[in-house]
């Protein structure tokens, strides 16, 4: 893995066509997932990609104008410092607000890298290139941010309560019923072959302790980062350069 003050400008150049194919295709997927039960978010999300497609032809002419036509493979995962992104697109029913937060981040990330790239420039069409593009990605981190505020007409709205049902309430149910089952079964289960009130306690004690333990294991491992700024605060080593 590279460290990105050791990348020339033209990996450089490179590794920003790599990620406006990459933020392209993320915003396409966006768009197909949401297209079903949130057609206005899915509109917002085809612009984007639409924009970020605008983005890599002028890096394109650039870099054939400075380098030719081969350009290097350097992707995300080969430079040290890019946050590793989860794959949220591959979700089905997709969550509006797990593609909110994660459009938002990859805004604020882009336009870092941006910032940082055009910074150790030493070609003044190389540099004036990545700085107009850390412009445009502020604003498109500022339409994220709306796109995240946006209400949502009445029929998205019904559907996302549907949503919120099948995926929320029906699952919660069918846990605490499991769950209760699992645990009252040991303490019926002590009760009866002990006939001892004080073994029986202990029995259930013991299996409250532990579904306490599994349920908060689990929420834990589903816990993300509050903010998609301390996300990237915290993580991306290369944006402190």
């Amino acid at each position: 893995m590279r460290p990105f003050e050791t990348l020339t400008e033209q990996e450089i150049l490179a590794l920003a066509i790599s990620l406006e194919e990459e933020d392209a295709r993320i915003y396409d997927d966006f768009a197909d997932g949401l297209k079903e039960n949130y057609p206005e978010q899915a509109d917002k999300f085809k612009a984007l990609r639409r924009e970020e497609d605008g983005h890599r032809h002028r890096l394109l002419e650039l870099f054939r104008s400075r380098f030719g036509e081969h350009i290097p493979l350097i992707r995300r995962q080969d430079v040290r410092g890019f946050i590793k992104r989860r794959p949220v697109w591959l979700v089905r029913p997709l969550g509006l607000k797990a593609v909110q937060k994660e459009a938002e981040l990859m805004e604020l990330e882009t336009k870092r890298f941006y910032e940082v790239a055009a910074r150790r420039a030493t070609e003044a069409g190389v540099r004036q290139l990545l700085g107009d593009l850390a412009e445009e990605e502020r604003h498109h981190a500022v339409t994220a941010e709306q796109i995240a505020a946006t209400r949502l007409s009445e029929e998205e709205s019904a559907r996302r309560q549907r949503l919120f049902v099948l995926q929320v309430i029906q699952p919660g149910l069918a846990g605490l019923m499991d769950g209760s089952v699992s645990t009252l079964a040991p303490l019926f289960a002590a009760a009866f072959a002990t006939h001892n009130s004080f073994d029986t306690l202990r029995v259930g004690l013991a299996a409250s302790v532990g579904a306490g333990i599994s349920w908060g294991s689990r929420k834990r491992s589903r816990t993300t980062a509050a903010s998609p700024a301390a996300a990237i605060r915290g993580r991306a080593v290369w944006f402190a350069a």
